[in-house]
């Protein structure tokens, strides 16, 4: 072979080596051009999130409310009730003496337990009102109001004499803590009643 051939030979070689290693360069770029709109988009799924159901420290908690009174009579009622709310407890009973009649004007007439004859009997009025921490005592404010009549009084209202109930009314506002477990917290009125709480999950 001539040199002049092998000189020819030798460029011709280079020449496609550098071409090829210009397409090779080149690749990584058109893979990029390409591959989007080859391949399909992919979606990624979120991690799951693992929930879990746990009764709360202050849920409904059964309370029961019992009076023992001897002005009052005797009453017992269940509710369930949240922590920070609050539930009204009312009882109206016949007193010993039966219903006291009272006319609409009377004294403070529309705030007397009447029954449908228009009579004043006697009434016990609780609310109630917990509050649980986490370890499970409850801090309480119970409000206690009562009335019961003792016969009749004469009251003279606009020139006229009237006969009214004469009766007994107990207000009393108490605040107080307990455990949550069953057991009972019993309280004594100014009165002489007593209030006796049962507090139960």
């Amino acid at each position: 072979m001539s040199k002049s051939m092998r000189i020819s030979l030798s460029f011709s070689a280079v020449s496609v080596a550098a071409s090829l290693a210009r397409a090779l360069a080149a690749l990584p770029a058109m893979l990029l051009l390409v591959l989007p709109a080859v391949l399909p988009a992919t979606s990624f799924a979120a991690t799951p999130i693992t929930v879990t159901s746990k009764a709360a420290h202050d849920g409904p908690i059964r309370y029961t409310v019992k009076v023992t009174s001897k002005q009052f009579g005797n009453s017992q009622e269940t509710r369930t009730i949240r922590s920070g709310e609050s539930d009204d407890f009312t009882w109206k009973t016949v007193p010993p003496g039966g219903p006291v009649p009272a006319a609409s004007e009377c004294p403070n007439y529309a705030s007397l337990p009447i029954d449908s004859n228009g009579a004043m009997i006697r009434q016990t009025q609780i609310r109630f009102a917990p509050v649980v921490a986490k370890d499970g005592t409850a801090t309480v404010q119970l409000s206690f109001q009562a009335q019961t009549p003792r016969g009749t009084k004469d009251v003279t209202s606009e020139g006229k004499t009237l006969k009214c109930p004469n009766y007994t009314a107990v207000s009393q506002v108490l605040r107080f803590t307990m455990p949550t477990n069953g057991s009972t917290k019993t309280l004594t009125l100014s009165d002489g009643s007593q209030v006796a709480v049962t507090a139960k999950r």
